[in-house]
């Protein structure tokens, strides 16, 4: 049975077209996502989120929450507890003002797409319910892209909790896909007195799932996701509780994963380093088109008179 690996119709004619020097990558551009967790008498849950059918890119797959760094995060002081931006900044392996855009990024999103805020008055607070019409407003606008996120929290006073946040990986679209973003992805554990919804208009449906539960209705073909959604589950497998994915972190490696492809005789292996089991085979030509034998009222050009 086939598994759920998101696998574009269009991605071998743009892998034969990067093979042959016709393609010309697109720069990613950067992003952050969240894997945001919660402890369970089972064990630790992750909040996924399906995104619609009708999106251009991954329509259809479950995901996390997560969106495009903005560039107006990057330099404007903020009020920030935590390892200071420079730590984030060795840690996330850029400068320190794309630091705290990065993490400025999973934290918007994490807002916007799941209503979840890693915010408070105070470096040892969280706010607590974010669904009034006040914040709605501010998520909305936050959306839209009038309001900065560094704007958001100078008018209202918060100090974003860098330290509510561990980096987990980094994985960077493939040089053949039109829609490319460098990716970092974190950890969170949902914060006392919030709770998620359904914020996004972009997904259609969020759940709190098992990440072998997600996992396993992958490898069944029942739930279709990217690959670093799948590897990201499976990394979490080990872990008994959000705290302790959350300590883990500041020892994973960072370095990003890209998918290579590469001429092996009459295919292109597409793989993605560290990861085998998304390993894709792709005819160096497209198929020939399938051939009919004509009927004998189609020689005849005939039919029923």
């Amino acid at each position: 049975m086939a598994n759920g690996q998101w696998y574009p119709p269009e991605w071998p004619d743009r892998i034969r077209a990067l093979a042959a020097g016709t393609l010309t990558p697109v720069t990613p551009r950067r992003a952050a996502t969240v894997l945001l967790l919660k402890d369970t008498p089972a064990g630790p849950v992750v909040h996924m989120l399906r995104r619609r059918a009708s999106m251009a890119f991954a329509g259809g797959a479950y995901a996390y929450p997560g969106g495009g760094v903005d560039p107006r995060d990057d330099d404007r002081q903020i009020r920030w507890a935590g390892p200071p931006r420079a730590w984030w900044a060795q840690r996330l392996g850029v400068d320190a003002a794309g630091a705290q855009a990065i993490v400025c990024a999973a934290v918007r999103e994490t807002y916007e797409e799941a209503g979840v805020l890693l915010a408070g008055p105070d470096p040892d607070s969280v706010v607590g319910d974010t669904t009034g019409d006040d914040w709605e407003a501010d998520r909305a606008a936050l959306v839209a892209r009038e309001l900065s996120f560094a704007e958001f929290l100078d008018r209202r006073g918060l100090v974003l909790r860098s330290d509510l946040l561990g980096a987990w990986t980094r994985w960077i679209t493939p040089e053949f896909e039109s829609r490319r973003y460098d990716t970092w992805f974190f950890v969170a554990a949902l914060p006392a007195g919030q709770r998620t919804r359904n914020a996004s208009s972009e997904a259609d449906r969020t759940v709190w799932i098992r990440p072998g539960e997600a996992a396993a209705g992958y490898d069944r073909g029942e739930l279709l996701m990217m690959p670093p959604t799948v590897a990201t589950l499976r990394q979490l497998l080990p872990y008994g509780s959000a705290a302790e994915a959350l300590a883990a972190a500041p020892a994973r490696d960072m370095t990003p994963v890209l998918a290579r492809a590469r001429l092996e005789g009459a295919e292109v292996v597409l793989s993605w380093p560290g990861h085998d089991e998304f390993t894709k085979h792709v005819p160096t030509a497209p198929a020939p088109a399938p051939t009919t034998v004509p009927t004998p009222a189609e020689t005849t050009g005939g039919g029923p008179a």
